[in-house]
Order: structure tokens, then C-alpha cells, then sequence
């Protein structure tokens, strides 16, 4: 046979005279001379680059596969790796289908952090950002820092008008110009919202044991709006609304159908007298007037604070949610009419204090957010406990609240108590390592009062049937000044004293 081409290598003669100690080494070496014993191995210093720059210098890298697109949000807690969450860039990568976020812990562990990480980033990123009903006051500072606008919302403050269509009924005439049948589609939207919330105000006026909005109260309600919609430039309110129902002309009596009078003010007294509580009872002064502080949509950032109205009664709370809420999906339908292509991210806080406040709330609040789903708008929807869902009336509207949380593509979850983790592996599986890791974060290990919550920002990142990213958060100074929640009660009095007991 001809011999090989490729030269030989030369391997050295062993060496007789030192035993065979097999192909793997001790952690420190194999001690004796000359065998590369290390009494001390030295930390190496900790370097941080890219996965492609890195794999020249050590090729072994390895990693937990988390998205490195969107907001930096912490560290991996097991591989170290930085973590990012963009809901909105994430639906573009094909990471998640939808951009819905759901929040959950316990009070004091970080879930308002997170969230307002998230949109400074986003706002940072040219997302546009709107807090619909800030109960707490706790984005103020943040919007305000971001050079956004903040609208407070109360007595003595601001007047928001939850019928104004502001920016998309300024859009209709100058589609009627060009695109007529665009304008009148537009038209009927706007109908549709201004009828849908007042509907959800007459329910949360009778209560959750008041009578249902009959057919003949609805039919009035719209036909109603329709008479004062074709005043020029004049937006409606509340009270005109009482007023147009009560006149009672003979367009009212044909829109209920009624054949006298006496049958149409038998029809309409009822919610004749349901406006006039939103108008002169617990809600004077708050949604019954024209909008006193329009939202500027030009700006990075809005927050609708109604904080001064978060010691009020659940129906006011309520009625002051869905207000907002319609007012501000409004206006992101009015940025899209005008050719504004920007994302927008949503930020709805205490959701499950408006929900409860009546039977049917849930598929009015459903169908304000549905709408713009499909329209680049992401949202953050933050509460303490699933169990807030068995507060809510009637089973039905149980069984679709919980579809707010299946229908959230990520799910980020704080620390909690394991009853809790059970409630959520209902509707979002969680493995039983993933229930013992975030479980762990719930309690501290001793009485210590110089230790931090261990769950304090500490979040499991779960999207779909994947595993859960666990990640840690450390805020920057700045954004320990943006984000204390804890002010108020830290700077009520000094701490106590801690006393030292020994045992003579």
C-alpha cells in the first residue's frame, strides 16, 4: 500500500517514572512536584460582552436563551445574563402574540417598579405612554420627570368629560372631505364608545343590586346622543344628555317606541333619574362638565390621576375608572385616525375596583381594551391577588376576568404565598420548581429588621407554556427617588428602637 501523504506527528516517549494519574485533574491539581498544584486558585475577573465577541476568548459559553429585546428589566438570577421585556417587540419578533401584560404580588415587593421600568424605557424608545386611572398618585413623578403631561382629576381640579371625543372628532370633517365613508365609520365609533360608558355609569349608579338597563333606557340613551351629536363642533355632556331625555320631543318618543306621554315617561323616568345621580350625587363636579385640561397627545407621556379620589366610595372609585379608561383608549383611536403610528403602551392599575362595583362591568371594560389590541397598543394590568376575582358579582363575570389574564401574553409575578401560586396555575401552568422558587420570596427567613423583603425586586417572567425567566431588578438612585412607594409611611415618625434581650 502507498504510504500517507500528511507527515507524522512525533509523540513524545512517557515518562516511566511518573505514574499515570488519568485524564482528569482535581479542582487544585495534582499535588507533587512539577504536577501544576495550585494551593489557591485565584476569582478571575468577571467581564461582560456578547455572545460573539466572547466566543473568541472562551468558546463554551452558555446561556438561558432570555430575549435580549426591549427595556433592560435585571439580571438572569441563575445565568447572569441581562433580561429585557418590549411587549410590543416582542409581538414583532414573534416572541409572544399578543402585547398584554398581567402583574401580580404581594403590596411592597415591586410591582409598580417593574411597570414604571418598563415604560421609562418605552417612552425612551419613542413608545407613547398613557396611566388611565393612577389611584395612588405613583406615576406623576415619572410621567413629569419624562417631560410628560399629568392631569389630576377631582373636586376643585380638573373636569373630565368622559363623552369628549376630542383629537377623533376633529378628525371628522376632514375626512368628510376626503374620505366620506371612512368619516361616517368613524362617527360610529365614536357613537359606540360615548353609549358604552354611559351605560357602564347608569349600572354603576343602580349598584350591583339595581335593576338592569332596560331596552327602552338604552334606545333613549342613543337616541339622545345622536341629537346633540349633530350639533357643530359642541361636544356633549351629561347633564344635556338628562336634559335631551327629559324633553321628551317627538324624535325621543319614536326612538322608545312609545305611543304617549304617560307611556314615554314611564319608559324613561327611571334613567332619567339614574343621570341625574351621576349629575348631582357622588359624582358632581367630576365627569357632569367639558373637559377642563384637554390630554395633549403630542406628549412622550400622559398619567390621569385620580388619587384624590381614592378614599371615596367603590362606585365613585369605579365610575372614575371607566371615565379614564374610555377617555383614553379614545384618544389613542384619535392618534390612529390622524396618521399617528407610534406604539402606545397602557398602564391600568387597580382594574378590579371598577369591575366589582357591578354585574356586567367586565364586558364593557373587555371591549374598551379589545379594540385596541390590533392596533400596536400594549398594556400593563397590575392587582395583588387572583382572589380579587371572587369579589367580583356573578360567576359570569368571573369566568371572563379571568380571560384578561389568559389573554395577557407575559405574565410577571412577585412574590406569593403558594395558595396564591395555585390560584395562577389555573390559568397560567406553572412548573413545581417555578412555585417553590417564587414561593420562597414571599417571607423572610428570620426576624432580622435590617434585612430587605427577599422578594423585593425579584420577578418570574412567564410567557406562554416556556419556562420562567427569573430575574432581579436594582434600580438606579434616580429611579429610587421616581418609584418610593414607601415615603408616606417611612416618613410618618423614626423608627422604633431596636431592643437587645439577653439572659443574665
Amino acid at each position: 500500500m502507498p504510504k500517507s501523504s500528511a507527515p507524522s506527528r512525533r509523540v513524545p516517549p512517557r515518562d516511566e517514572t511518573m505514574p499515570d494519574l488519568g485524564p482528569t485533574a482535581p479542582s487544585w491539581g495534582w499535588s507533587g512536584p512539577g504536577r501544576g498544584r495550585a494551593s489557591h486558585v485565584a476569582k478571575p475577573p468577571l467581564y461582560q460582552a456578547t455572545t460573539v465577541q466572547t466566543c473568541g476568548l472562551y468558546p463554551f459559553t452558555a446561556g438561558s436563551g432570555a430575549p435580549a429585546v426591549g427595556v433592560p428589566i435585571g439580571r438572569h438570577m441563575i445565568w447572569g445574563e441581562v433580561v429585557a421585556l418590549d411587549p410590543i417587540d416582542w409581538v414583532r419578533r414573534n416572541i409572544i402574540t399578543n402585547p398584554g401584560i398581567f402583574v401580580l404580588g404581594e403590596p411592597g415587593i415591586g410591582k409598580s417598579a417593574i411597570s414604571k421600568r418598563i415604560a421609562a424605557g418605552l417612552i425612551s424608545f419613542g413608545t407613547g405612554v398613557l396611566s388611565l386611572g393612577d389611584l395612588k398618585g405613583e406615576y406623576g413623578p415619572l410621567v413629569s420627570a419624562m417631560g410628560g403631561q399629568v392631569v389630576r382629576v377631582g373636586r376643585g381640579l380638573s373636569t373630565l368629560n368622559p363623552l369628549d371625543s376630542g383629537p377623533l372628532g376633529q378628525a371628522v370633517p376632514v375626512l368628510e372631505r376626503t374620505d366620506p365613508a371612512k368619516a361616517a365609520s368613524l362617527r360610529e365609533e365614536i357613537r359606540g364608545r360615548r353609549l358604552d360608558l354611559l351605560l357602564a355609569l347608569c349600572t354603576i349608579a343602580r349598584g350591583a343590586r339595581g335593576s338592569i338597563i332596560t331596552d327602552s333606557e338604552e334606545l333613549a340613551l342613543g337616541a339622545a346622543l345622536d341629537i346633540l351629536d349633530r350639533r357643530a363642533g359642541v361636544q356633549p355632556i351629561i347633564p344635556e344628555v338628562v336634559h335631551t331625555i327629559e324633553s321628551g320631543d317627538e324624535e325621543m318618543h319614536a326612538a322608545v317606541l312609545a305611543r304617549s306621554r304617560t307611556e314615554y315617561e314611564d319608559l324613561t323616568n327611571g334613567i332619567v333619574r339614574t343621570l341625574a345621580r351621576i349629575c348631582r350625587g357622588v359624582l358632581r363636579g367630576l365627569f357632569d362638565g367639558h373637559t377642563t385640561t384637554p390630554v395633549d397627545m403630542g406628549s412622550p407621556a400622559v398619567s390621569i390621576d385620580i388619587s384624590a379620589l381614592d378614599k371615596a366610595s367603590d362606585d365613585v372609585v369605579a365610575a372614575s375608572l371607566q371615565c379614564t379608561w374610555a377617555y383614553g383608549f379614545g384618544l389613542i383611536d384619535a392618534s390612529r385616525a390622524v396618521g399617528d403610528s407610534r406604539p402606545y403602551l397602557t398602564i391600568q392599575d387597580e382594574m378590579w375596583r371598577s369591575l366589582r362595583a357591578a354585574p356586567g362591568l367586565v364586558d364593557r371594560t373587555d371591549r374598551l381594551t379589545r379594540l385596541n389590541r390590533h392596533q400596536g397598543v400594549g398594556s400593563i394590568i397590575t392587582t395583588h391577588s387572583l382572589a380579587d376575582l371572587d369579589a367580583l358579582p356573578t360567576e359570569e363575570d368571573r369566568a371572563k376576568a379571568r380571560g384578561f389574564v389568559e389573554r395577557s401574553a407575559v405574565t410577571i409575578l412577585g412574590a406569593l404565598p403558594d395558595k396564591e401560586l395555585g390560584r395562577v396555575h389555573e390559568v397560567r401552568a406553572l412548573t413545581s420548581s417555578e412555585r417553590e422558587f417564587v414561593a420562597s420570596w414571599s417571607a423572610p427567613e428570620s426576624w432580622a429588621t435590617d434585612r430587605p423583603h427577599p422578594g423585593r425586586g425579584k420577578y418570574l417572567i412567564k410567557c406562554g407554556g416556556r419556562l420562567g425567566i427569573p430575574v432581579e431588578m436594582h434600580l438606579t438612585p434616580r429611579e429610587l427617588d421616581l418609584y418610593n412607594t414607601d415615603a408616606a409611611i417611612r416618613g410618618l415618625r423614626p423608627a422604633a428602637p431596636v431592643v437587645e434581650v439577653g439572659v443574665a
